[in-house]
């Protein structure tokens, strides 16, 4: 493979736009010890005040983990119905199959706005709206597309050679699934549960059209808090947001190979 080293030019540019990327993140973390009761940069006291305030703000560790929970049973079950739908159509070729992704995938190609007012009509009718199995239906239509895209895109790279191996040896097709195609698909299945656990996590414009007082997500109690008080505690939960995020991606990367993962 030709590894030429990139051009100065090149270079420049990619670390000016890194630096437009992250410059958010070099604003946020020093307004997160702000010693301040406002919003103010640069701070000019400093303090861990409001990650101390976080334990105590009762709306946002309820979204919190109303989230995580969100989260986790999103990224379960969008592996458990995106693995046998990826392997219908990567592996036993069902007819229509090119038909089928199209469909599955059909939500990614719309605007999020038109497709959470789409979902609340529907939601609405149903008596779904402002309920948690309503929050977790809507954020799986966001994260299957995500899940059979990746997943389908890991079976098209396994090689089928060694399931065949195993068959001629007398396995069984749920034997080789489990104990040779399984073992192969870690990259994929790392990669994917944590795809579909941070898009679902991150997701703002769905939840706030379908939570409601009984339940709401994290970044909806971001939103609202925000409208209404302009100290620095959404800062720091921001940071420890992004905290979060980097913890995932080092996971992934450290288990399955973040190369391996998305290079498929």
């Amino acid at each position: 493979m030709d590894e030429r080293r990139a051009s100065p030019g090149l270079a420049l540019l990619a670390a000016i736009m890194f630096l437009f990327l992250l410059a958010p993140v070099f604003v946020v973390l020093p307004l997160s010890f702000s010693g301040e009761a406002i919003l103010a940069f640069p701070p000019t006291s400093w303090s861990t005040r409001w990650y101390s305030q976080l334990l105590v703000e009762p709306k946002i560790k309820d979204a919190f983990l109303t989230s995580l929970g969100l989260a986790f049973l999103t990224m379960t079950l969008s592996i458990l119905i995106g693995l046998p739908a990826a392997y219908a159509l990567v592996r036993l070729k069902v007819p229509g199959s090119e038909f089928m992704m199209s469909l599955f995938t059909a939500p990614l190609l719309l605007p999020s706005i038109v497709l959470a007012i789409a979902i609340l009509v529907v939601f609405a009718s149903l008596g779904l709206l402002g309920t948690f199995p309503g929050l977790l239906a809507g954020h799986l239509i966001v994260t299957l597309p995500y899940a059979v895209r990746v997943l389908s895109t890991t079976f098209s790279g396994l090689p089928i050679a060694c399931e065949e191996a195993a068959s001629t040896l007398g396995a069984s097709p749920l034997m080789v699934f489990w104990r040779v195609t399984l073992p192969l698909m870690t990259p994929g299945i790392a990669a994917t549960a944590a795809l579909c656990f941070l898009v679902s996590f991150d997701e703002v414009v769905l939840s706030l059209f379908l939570s409601g007082p009984r339940v709401s997500t994290l970044p909806v109690e971001m939103f609202h808090y925000v409208e209404t008080r302009t100290d620095p505690l959404i800062a720091a939960l921001s940071v420890l947001l992004v905290g979060i995020t980097l913890v995932v991606v080092v996971v992934v990367d450290r288990t399955a190979g973040l190369a391996r993962t998305f290079a498929k």
